[in-house]
């Protein structure tokens, strides 16, 4: 990918999913600082995310700090044996049961809240989770734990059960979320309270007409030209990416500038993916386009393939979207020499034009005296 600075909104069912990496099995919970004591601080999100979004490949995901450990997987039923998240089908109204499990891996008794919470991107593109003072629409709104809390003994796991109940007038398309568990603990020498959450993602789509759709917005090309007068320059394009459907998509990316009549075009090549976008979703994309011809009007091309993914994980391109707008790539010094160029002809023309008026003013000076002379010679003579 050329670059790209992303630029994120605060809905939760606005933001692009990250690209799928394997998740850490163990990880340490950043920390933050507050001015406030006693803020709820929610540092290990990032863990809990990188195991939300990759699922569990090999074993379960672990959330660890100091000697309390615990780890969350998919439990075995008629859904699978084996799951690195849950994903559902659900119609408008439709409810169904599923379960998580929680093991202890510390040494002692550990308790965690249990609740489930919408998902949303961070500015780095990396998938997030509300906390649990954020009000949830989506999947932690319709996700109900079977307990709110849960005490686990040193060894021992759990099995929690939840319920999904999606309402009848449940808009169809993809939502994203998450069940998570929640270990909040006293920091007296930072005088701050750390929430550590480990959980699992939650993809459900709602039946009904799934309307995928991508949309170029805020697109601008800027040219950035070099001294010499014939050499190329760069051109940077700019645009936002908008998921204006109600499915979850990823997109292929292709970026062309060219000149009056689609000549001398330049494309800006291999432009790496952007995060899966969310319905309702967007996401900005900076891309440069070097060895661009200074061909004073310039016109910059953006295309989109849509890319939607079923249930069963299979992948269908959609008609691409395209775009384009127009700037401006002067050759500034090309332009300040063909000036000069043109000042010059123009002077000499005049230098030329003049003299020939003086050459021609001269000429008649010259007859005028010698008819004059004539007729002076002439009176003399008949005189």
């Amino acid at each position: 990918m050329h670059a790209s600075v992303p630029r994120r909104k605060s809905d939760p069912r606005r933001q692009p999913a990250p690209d799928r990496q394997p998740a850490p099995l163990r990880k340490t919970a950043p920390r933050r600082r507050t001015a406030v004591a006693g803020l709820v601080r929610t540092a290990a999100l990032a863990l809990l995310m990188v195991v939300a979004v990759a699922g569990l490949s090999a074993g379960p995901a672990a959330a660890a700090d100091g000697d309390v450990t615990w780890t969350v997987r998919t439990a075995p039923n008629s859904y699978g044996d084996d799951r690195s998240s849950y994903s559902y089908t659900v119609n408008p109204g439709g409810q169904l049961k599923d379960a998580m499990v929680v093991a202890n891996r510390s040494k002692t008794p550990l308790e965690l809240a249990v609740y489930a919470a919408d998902g949303y991107t961070t500015d780095t593109g990396q998938l997030d989770l509300l906390t649990q003072d954020k009000k949830s629409v989506g999947i932690g709104a319709w996700v109900h734990a079977g307990r709110s809390s849960v005490v686990i003994q040193p060894g021992k796991s759990a099995e929690i059960p939840f319920t999904v109940g999606v309402p009848d007038n449940a808009p169809p398309g993809d939502y994203v979320g998450g069940v998570l568990t929640s270990l909040k603990q006293s920091d007296d020498a930072e005088g701050i309270n750390v929430d550590r959450r480990l959980g699992i993602k939650v993809k459900l789509r709602v039946s009904g007409t799934l309307k995928p759709s991508l949309a170029v917005e805020d697109l601008h090309v800027e040219y950035d030209g070099s001294a010499g007068p014939f050499a190329t320059g760069d051109a940077t394009v700019t645009y936002t990416i908008h998921n204006t459907g109600n499915a979850i998509l990823s997109t292929r990316q292709a970026v062309s500038v060219s000149g009056p009549f689609g000549w001398l075009r330049t494309d800006a090549g291999r432009i790496a993916a952007p995060p899966e976008l969310l319905p309702g979703e967007d996401w900005k994309m900076k891309v440069p386009v070097h060895d661009v011809r200074p061909a004073v009007s310039l016109a910059a091309t953006v295309t989109l393939t849509p890319l939607l993914t079923d249930a069963s994980g299979t992948t269908t391109a959609l008609k691409p979207v395209e775009s384009t707008t127009h700037g401006w790539a002067v050759p500034w010094t090309l332009l300040a020499l063909l000036i000069v160029l043109i000042a010059a002809a123009v002077g000499t023309f005049l230098l030329l034009r003049r003299n020939r008026a003086r050459r021609k003013l001269a000429e008649e000076a010259r007859v005028r005296t010698a008819v004059e002379q004539a007729l002076r010679d002439k009176e003399t003579q008949q005189s």
